[in-house]
């Protein structure tokens, strides 16, 4: 894995956010052979950035079996950025943090909390865990209150973390009905230049986020099947031609619908094993895997995104000039 990287610059691109897999059975235990296939297949397709965290099920993630994912996280090939998580409470992140100060991770996600929380005390706490770990933060703002009730509050605390360089970007996940209108992003970027915010809410948003706020890059779940047609999507939005990226964004809809309605982790989770890419085993508690009929609903969309993903990358070697 890359262990220096030139921030904000290389937020500029596509982020990967992929699954855990486990084995199928009782211990549930990791298995890294066959995330081993999970990152060669988001490799291949031209995606080298990597962030392991709800899609993962990090949230629920013993400290034993993180000690093992960093470990074989630090191993993967010198071309990828990986960024794993902590937290989401302060507690958990820090014996995290401790772990990770042996390894030499560039930055990591910090999970957003629930618990009882305010701007002054995450801030405080995320200056703390940034200096255990030795490493940069990634802040994941998922909804107006991640950073505590009082949102002024809150976005001053993440400007002042991004100016002492403490963090040095922000995945930005806030769901509207329509991203264009969105003043708490806008205050956001009245503080935070927005270079160090990417996209953090897959493809459905990628497109006008890029486009109409020029944010530096996007995350994706579904990109994990797709990751020829994510990365095209980037691409395509880098110069500017948004009717072919919203094209491409069109083929992604099926599986993030299915992802909306169902949790988007634990579709994912289903989705990379229906498509053969890897054997993702058993979700761990407190989330269920889908049953059989969801499956069976689940099982052509992911397979279709796949041989469309196939399609792409045969039609791109073809223009490749020997």
């Amino acid at each position: 894995m890359k262990t220096s990287i030139n921030f904000p610059d290389e937020l500029r691109g596509v982020f990967a956010v992929p699954p855990l897999c486990r084995a199928n059975c009782v211990s549930r235990a990791l298995d890294f052979r066959q995330n081993r296939l999970v990152v060669e297949h988001i490799r291949a397709g031209g995606i080298t950035r990597l962030i392991y965290g709800g899609n993962a099920f990090l949230y629920h993630v013993t400290l034993d079996e993180y000690a093992l994912l960093l470990d074989w996280l630090a191993q993967l090939p010198g071309d990828l950025w990986v960024i794993p998580s902590i937290g989401p409470g302060f507690g958990r992140a820090f014996e995290q943090a401790r772990l990770i100060h042996a390894f030499h991770f560039p930055c990591v996600m910090v999970l957003p909390c629930n618990d009882p929380r305010d701007a002054v005390g995450l801030e405080a706490g995320y200056r703390e865990i940034a200096e255990a770990a030795a490493a940069k933060l990634l802040l994941y703002i998922k909804d107006e209150n991640s950073f505590g009730a009082d949102k002024q509050l809150g976005l001053d605390a993440v400007g002042r973390l991004v100016a002492d360089g403490v963090c040095i970007g922000i995945k930005y996940a806030v769901v509207r009905g329509n991203p264009a209108e969105d003043d708490y992003l806008d205050g956001l970027l009245q503080r935070v230049d927005r270079a160090f915010v990417i996209s953090g809410i897959g493809e459905r948003p990628a497109v006008t986020h890029l486009r109409d706020w020029k944010l530096s890059g996007f995350t994706t779940g579904s990109g994990c099947v797709a990751p020829h047609l994510s990365q095209a999507l980037f691409v395509a939005c880098e110069r500017g031609d948004f009717d072919h990226a919203e094209e491409l964004r069109s083929q992604f809809m099926a599986l993030e619908d299915l992802r909306d309605a169902w949790g988007p982790a634990r579709v994912l989770h289903a989705a990379l094993a229906e498509a053969q890419i890897a054997q993702t085993g058993r979700i761990p508690p407190f989330v269920s895997g889908l049953d059989d009929e969801q499956l069976q609903t689940l099982s052509p969309v992911a397979r279709e995104l796949l041989l469309a993903d196939v399609s792409a990358a045969e039609r791109a070697a073809t223009l490749i000039v020997p």
